[in-house]
């Protein structure tokens, strides 16, 4: 992925971003500071860095920043197609190219309409060019569109071969997540320029999508690569219980929502299966929903004892979650950053820190090693 493989020359100036005094705190593993790193955003959804240490900011409201950390400087870019802001709906992810530094290709995904319709999720790629986007080309919009403001999806990731992965909900309409008719509940695979892979698992089924490359999904909202696998993980939210962690294989299917371990918001049931055959079970599921939303691998020996851990953030119950591994099991979970806010994006910066976006309070803040004797907080 780009975001680990941007130049050393980074790192000199990515010191620069801490505007307010750390907090240390002490985990069971290691000690961080906290740092935030920009405030004052509106509903910050994703973020990348740039080779010269800047960083791109989305704000699903239709914003897309770039924040300057030599000079502070936060400037809007210009250029954005017209993006749909309803309910869940707005501006949502942005990667950049595995070979960013030499083509200049920056993904964004974003709900569309058409037609007076809530529409669907839209992916675009695009150069920037001073402060604005340039050369667009729009790779794929979903479809159907429907009269509903939930489930976009809309989380993008690069895999080892360059081949791009784009999630999308059931947008609030669960039979289709098992009809593959459709991308309605799907993790797509495409080449990086939106044309469709020949090895796609329903390429050569006309009466399925071949965009598809697994389905059963309800809204999928995190993408991490493996660093070692090179396997694409994906985490979805349940209902009322049930978001799962899975590995996303080829033509596979992941059970919504006709196995799940949750159950509807008001109590009720939609299932009693929890295991099917034909349909995969979760590497981990969450028992409450935590409303994951974002995760990343840590690769970095920073944090030496991290290394190789799986980080997943939290809406709901706004904190980070540090997911030890043992191959593809989950074998320990820990709580970090308690009550710090809605989490959307969890990133590996180029300097070996993590970096979390968090929604509400609108800010990007920094962990970063810190001596164990100077632990403050627990």
């Amino acid at each position: 992925m780009m975001r680990k493989l941007i130049s050393c020359c980074i790192l000199s100036c990515i010191t620069f971003l801490s505007c307010a005094q750390s907090n240390v705190v002490s985990s069971e593993q290691e000690s961080y500071a906290v740092d935030t790193v920009l405030s004052d955003l509106t509903t910050p959804w994703s973020m990348a860095f740039l080779p010269d240490a800047s960083m791109l900011v989305t704000e699903r409201g239709g914003k897309l920043k770039h924040f300057n950390p030599k000079n502070g400087e936060v400037k809007e870019i210009k250029g954005l197609p017209e993006i749909l802001v309803s309910g869940q709906g707005g501006l949502f992810d942005l990667e950049l190219h595995p070979d960013y530094e030499n083509n200049g290709w920056i993904y964004i995904t974003h709900a569309y309409a058409e037609g007076g319709k809530e529409g669907n999720t839209a992916l675009m790629r695009a150069k920037l060019k001073a402060d604005e986007l340039v050369e667009q080309e729009v790779l794929f919009k979903g479809t159907p569109l429907r009269n509903a403001g939930q489930h976009f999806g809309g989380r993008i990731e690069f895999d080892k071969e360059g081949y791009l992965y784009l999630t999308i909900g059931d947008r609030g309409a669960r039979e289709n997540a098992q009809d593959p008719s459709n991308i309605l509940g799907t993790v797509m695979r495409f080449n990086d320029d939106g044309s469709i892979p020949a090895d796609n698992p329903f390429v050569n089924d006309k009466s399925k999508r071949p965009e598809i490359f697994s389905y059963g999904h309800r809204n999928p909202q995190g993408l991490a690569m493996h660093p070692e696998s090179g396997e694409i993980w994906e985490h979805e939210h349940g209902p009322q219980g049930g978001d799962e962690i899975n590995i996303v294989k080829k033509g596979n299917n992941y059970g919504w929502p006709v196995i799940s371990y949750g159950i509807n918001y008001d109590g009720s049931r939609f299932t009693d299966e929890r295991e099917k055959d034909g349909m995969e079970q979760p590497v981990w599921y969450y028992v409450p929903s935590i409303a994951p939303c974002g995760m990343d691998f840590y690769t970095s020996s920073k944090f030496k004892n991290w290394q190789g851990d799986l980080f997943v953030g939290s809406l709901k119950f706004r904190y980070l979650e540090r997911l030890e591994l043992e191959g593809d099991k989950v074998i320990s979970s820990e709580k970090l950053l308690e009550e710090i806010g809605r989490i959307r994006t969890v990133r590996e910066g180029p300097d070996g820190n993590l970096y979390v976006v968090v929604e509400a309070p609108g800010m990007i803040v920094r962990l970063s090693p810190a001596s164990p004797e100077k632990a403050s907080i627990k």
